[in-house]
């Protein structure tokens, strides 16, 4: 890859209408890069209304195309004379899953092969980035416990999950997999993975199909009122997530995975944030016994067996090589905490 970061390229966004990959368009333009990004069906206009507002502020430099992850060829036409692919279109569903190989498994690595098999059509790019996740490090938090300094790093791939055990992480690891490994097949073609924590920050639309955002309306909604289980989560913004795209799109050295995780706190820290700004959200105000989750988790989603595996242990990352290598500086989980609220309740999406 020898494009400068100033340089401006066509480049593919898939999924552009999602939390993350929306930032990850805004950046574009903003650095005057001409976009190509996929959505599902068009005529779901709800869905992207926030693109259609960048693309009025960047008149010529947002283009929308249709692409589904199960359909063969359906990103040969958004893929085409672009020298760069973000493919970040995945699904994230944790809970509720009813087919797991429907729901995530297909998609997840179908979609990679099919995004892949467009890129190898167009023969111009020369950069994939693909968004994975820490969930392709590790399986379940419990794992933590028996690695060296309790710190994941990106030499760690999770060996645990299954398509009936954690299948969303389990899609995340096989979808890398499958981009390492078709990577491979593609001359001239490098590969550069970002694996982000926990999401949260502001988003760029009003939906509120994120599991990001539904567990933060949760938090805030009373229904953990009686208390929060114990356990870190790893958390980045997504606006620091979405610039590790951009700048692994066009940072001549990068490659490689790249951690982006760098705070670790748990549900009730953040509860205390966000009281001290909004003392009338019926938030939590302690840590639930663990006991009693396993009686209330199921309702929210999350098995005896998740609860038993990932509650009461800490999550700790080695964010260094991000940091060096993209050099990226994390925001305060502090800041990303208010400002994810406060866009939630501009958008009337919290009951005070």
């Amino acid at each position: 890859m020898s494009e400068k970061m100033n340089t401006p390229a066509t480049v593919l966004v898939t999924g552009g209408s999602g939390y993350l990959a929306s930032w990850i368009v805004r950046y574009l333009l903003e650095e005057g890069h001409l976009v190509h990004t996929t959505i599902r069906r068009k005529s779901d206009q709800k869905k992207y209304a926030h693109l259609d507002t960048l693309s009025d502020q960047y008149p010529g430099k947002l283009k929308f195309f249709e692409a589904d992850l199960m359909k063969a060829g359906s990103f040969d036409e958004a893929t085409a004379g672009c020298s760069v692919v973000i493919h970040a279109a995945s699904p994230f569903k944790i809970t509720g899953v009813k087919d797991p190989q429907r729901e995530l498994i297909g998609p997840a690595v179908e979609g990679v092969r099919n995004v892949f098999a467009s890129i190898r059509k167009a023969g111009t790019v020369r950069r994939v980035v693909l968004t994975s996740s820490i969930a392709a490090i590790y399986g379940n938090a419990i794992e933590s416990e028996s690695i060296d300094g309790k710190t994941f790093t990106e030499e760690h791939w999770n060996s645990t999950s299954s398509l009936t055990d954690l299948p969303y992480s389990y899609s995340k690891t096989l979808a890398e997999k499958e981009a390492w490994k078709l990577t491979g097949d593609l001359p001239g073609v490098d590969l550069v993975v970002i694996n982000p924590g926990f999401i949260l920050g502001p988003s760029l639309s009003k939906r509120t199909d994120s599991t990001s955002i539904k567990l933060m309306r949760q938090l805030t909604s009373g229904f953990f009122r009686l208390g929060v289980p114990r356990g870190t989560q790893a958390v980045v913004d997504v606006r620091d997530a979405a610039l590790a795209h951009v700048r692994a799109a066009f940072t001549p050295q990068a490659h490689g995975r790249h951690i982006a995780a760098p705070h670790s706190r748990d549900f009730l820290e953040i509860a205390r944030v966000i009281h001290a700004q909004y003392p009338r959200l019926p938030l939590p105000s302690g840590y639930m016994p663990t006991w009693i989750f396993y009686i209330v988790g199921p309702i929210a989603g999350y098995s005896p067996s998740f609860i038993r595996k990932n509650f009461g242990y800490d999550l700790r990352f080695d964010n260094s090589r991000i940091s060096k290598e993209l050099g990226i500086r994390f925001r305060p989980w502090k800041e990303t905490i208010l400002d994810h609220v406060e866009q939630l309740r501009n958008d009337g999406l919290l009951k005070e």
